[in-house]
C-alpha cells in the first residue's frame, strides 16, 4: 500500500471510538482513488459547535452538519507540512455522528466510517448535489468501500 501522511485529531473525549480504524480506512480509500503516495490528509473529529462555526466561516452556512470537506487551499483550518501534497481537511461532528448512528441503528464507528468515506470522496472530486447521476455514482463508491449501506442515510 502507498504511504500517506494522515493526521487525526479528536477534540472530544470518547473512549468508544476506534480511532486507529479511521486512518487505516482513509489510506484504503486514498489508495483506491489513486491519490498519489505521500499525500497528506487531516481528519478532525470535534463537536457540533466547532463544526457549526467552520460551516459558517468557510461556507457561509450558520448551522451544524455531520461532515465538512475542504480541499487543499490556503487558510485551511488544519495546515499540512510545507512542501507536502495535501488532499485536504475533513471535519466530523462527533455528537451529530452519534445521533445519526442511533437513528439508523448502527454503531458509532460505522457512522464515522461512512462520514469519513463521504468526506474523502468529496476531496477526490465526487459530489451528490448536482444530479441524481452524480449522487448514484458517489453512493456506489461509498458502498465499494463500506459494503451495502442499507439504512445509512443519504447526504
Amino acid at each position: 500500500m502507498p504511504g500517506y501522511d494522515i493526521s487525526l485529531e479528536i477534540t472530544l473525549d470518547n473512549p468508544a471510538i476506534d480511532a486507529a480504524a479511521l486512518p487505516i480506512l482513509a489510506e484504503r480509500i486514498m489508495t483506491g482513488e489513486d491519490v498519489p503516495p505521500g499525500t497528506a490528509l487531516a481528519i478532525l473529529v470535534t463537536g457540533d459547535d466547532e463544526i457549526r462555526e467552520m460551516n459558517r466561516r468557510f461556507l457561509g452556512i450558520d448551522e451544524p452538519t455531520d461532515v465538512l470537506s475542504f480541499p487543499d487551499e490556503a487558510g485551511d483550518f488544519v495546515q499540512g507540512i510545507a512542501d507536502e501534497p495535501l488532499l485536504g481537511d475533513i471535519a466530523i461532528a462527533l455528537p451529530t455522528a452519534a445521533r445519526q448512528a442511533e437513528e439508523v441503528g448502527h454503531s458509532l464507528d460505522a457512522e464515522l466510517a461512512h462520514l469519513l468515506v463521504h468526506g474523502i470522496l468529496h476531496l477526490c472530486g465526487y459530489d451528490h448535489v448536482d444530479s441524481p447521476e452524480d449522487e448514484a455514482r458517489m453512493r456506489r463508491r461509498e458502498e465499494h468501500y463500506l459494503g451495502d449501506l442499507g439504512t445509512v442515510h443519504a447526504h
